[in-house]
């Protein structure tokens, strides 16, 4: 009784440090991020285009996924503008238009799935003829995400982590080091604790991945939304990981049994399901979405399996193996767990760095984003448990421990208590777009076009100046009536000047596409302000003149 009490307080200790690295989570999560960017749109956000397009098409960092009525596009009177499902192929969404679009502002919002999982919501604007009040919506309501949801998601995934330490590095101690005389029944608890864990998280990601991705709150998930997540990349590899808990369960049950420790087969397969359920983790993160997706995954799988080995080998020696195990037992176990606690710590070192090195990229990303921040935080507290390590490996190497094994279990503790925050920031990272995000954005396709709208009391006329920089330019002239009809013009003339450089007025050649629209290119020298200079006749008697000042970058 008195051992099984023991027992039960070690557990405790171990229970309460994750809760506490968990409580640590709720409070640092943030706003969830999107992972991937919009990197161009047809038409561009805010241009205007002179005819009714048949298309939206909206280009996105990374491949991603549609949500089933999370995308449409209004016109300027507020009906729906778009006609029939949008198509995904790869990281380009297609929106078909209904034909004879009204002139005016037309409005696409979208809510889409990246390919790490995270939902990618947002709005573009564009106008046919010339820009009118945009369409109203409630865009808020369609890029949102519930704060109880936006928090409870690292929560969960803590769990799932803590789990990994619970299950992985106790049931390869109890296979390999664990000392026949002792009891199993307080590894066996702490095992199904993990085997509860990763299951209990896995079932509570599929939940509020619906909410999640459709902006609703935590309760308001209907069984079609759940249907849609199973349906979904991600809750297949959730079911995946469910199935190889189970399996995993099953398989367990004579190794936890005392003076059994299983068959070698039951073991080889217990490792082959190990392996699958770790892989299971970064098919559903940044890996995915990663420059070099398979270099990413399994860079991941084996980040998490050093962790898992590591600590939950470090919570068998605090919980179990100190406390119980007699000096020529530990004199045993001790020099090959410090072994494979050097090559778990290697291998953690090893796969964090690259990792690292692929998803912050640059130093001014490390330095300057949240992710590379907390990217920091995690290399400093991990340096503070690598040289708290080397310490226990003294002792061991030493032989200390075996003799007084209370020094090694403060040195353990605080390692566990160190791993327990670093679990934290883990959690929290998953959450966080990396640097690459961020410059995938920056680099967006932008319109740089001028675009200006001249009016008089017989004619607008729309003025579009491509790329407004210096040397060559493209030059696009339409003209409409007031009330934004199609106007004939039967002659155009333009000319170019730069008072402030000297440059007198340059002739523009032009050339009449339709009767209403017409183009023409010219080199621009120099930077500055320039004065434009057009003249549209639209009879033999009837004609309009209009200047406008463009910057030329």
């Amino acid at each position: 009784m008195a051992v099984m009490t023991v027992d039960r307080r070690r557990g405790a200790t171990v229970l309460l440090g994750l809760l506490i690295g968990m409580i640590g989570v709720l409070f640092s999560a943030g706003p969830a991020s999107a992972h991937a960017a919009l990197v161009s749109s047809d038409p561009n956000n805010g241009n205007i285009v002179p005819d009714a397009p048949n298309k939206v098409t909206l280009t996105f960092s990374e491949s991603v996924q549609l949500i089933s009525g999370k995308i449409q596009v209004l016109a300027p009177d507020n009906s729906r503008a778009d006609s029939g499902d949008p198509t995904v192929d790869g990281n380009t969404v297609t929106i078909p238009l209904r034909s004879g679009g009204a002139r005016g502002t037309y409005l696409v919002t979208y809510r889409v799935i990246s390919a790490d999982s995270h939902p990618v919501a947002g709005t573009i604007t564009y106008s046919v003829g010339a820009a009118s009040t945009p369409p109203s919506a409630d865009i808020g309501a369609e890029t949102r995400v519930d704060p109880v949801v936006r928090a409870l998601i690292p929560v969960g995934k803590y769990l799932g982590y803590a789990g990994l330490v619970l299950l992985v590095g106790p049931v390869l101690v109890l296979a390999l080091l664990w000392p026949q005389r002792l009891s199993r029944r307080g590894p066996g608890r702490l095992i199904w604790t993990g085997i509860g864990l990763v299951a209990g998280s896995t079932v509570l990601a599929i939940w509020l991945q619906a909410p999640y991705t459709l902006g609703t709150s935590l309760f308001d998930v209907r069984v079609g939304d759940l249907r849609d997540v199973l349906g979904s990349t991600f809750g297949a590899v959730m079911l995946v990981r469910l199935a190889v808990v189970v399996a995993a369960g099953f398989l367990l049950r004579p190794l936890l049994a005392d003076g059994e420790g299983g068959s070698k087969l039951d073991l080889a397969l217990l490792g082959v399901l190990g392996v699958a359920a770790l892989a299971t983790w970064p098919l559903t993160g940044h890996p995915t979405a990663s420059p070099v997706a398979g270099v990413s995954v399994v860079l991941d799988a084996l980040h998490l399996a050093a962790m898992s080995v590591w600590l939950g080998g470090l919570v068998m020696l605090f919980a179990f193996l100190l406390p119980r195990a007699n000096a020529r037992e530990l004199g045993a176990i001790l020099p090959i767990w410090s072994r494979w606690a050097f090559t778990a710590v290697s291998a953690l070192i090893f796969a964090g760095v690259v990792q690292a090195l692929i998803e912050v990229s640059t130093l001014s990303g490390l330095v300057n984003s949240t992710y590379g921040r907390l990217i920091l935080i995690k290399v400093a507290l991990a340096a503070i448990v690598i040289g708290v390590a080397a310490f226990s490996r003294k002792l061991v190497k030493d032989r200390a421990a075996e003799e007084s094994p209370r020094a090694l279990r403060r040195v353990v503790l605080a390692e566990l208590g160190i791993t327990a925050v670093v679990l934290g920031v883990t959690a929290a990272l998953v959450q966080i777009s990396p640097p690459r995000t961020a410059e995938a954005a920056q680099t967006t396709t932008t319109d740089t076009t001028v675009t200006q709208t001249l009016t008089d009391k017989t004619m607008s006329l729309q003025v579009d100046i491509y790329p407004a920089a210096v040397g060559n330019n493209s030059m696009h002239l339409y003209a409409y009536t007031p009330d934004n009809k199609p106007l004939p013009v039967v002659e155009w003339k333009a000319t170019a000047a730069l008072p402030a450089k000297g440059i007198e007025p340059i002739e523009i050649p032009l050339l009449r596409i339709t009767d209403f629209h017409a183009i023409g290119d010219i080199a621009l020298p120099q930077a500055g302000d320039w004065t434009f200079k057009f003249t549209a006749r639209t009879s033999d008697i009837d004609q309009s003149t209009f200047t406008m000042t463009a910057k030329v970058r």
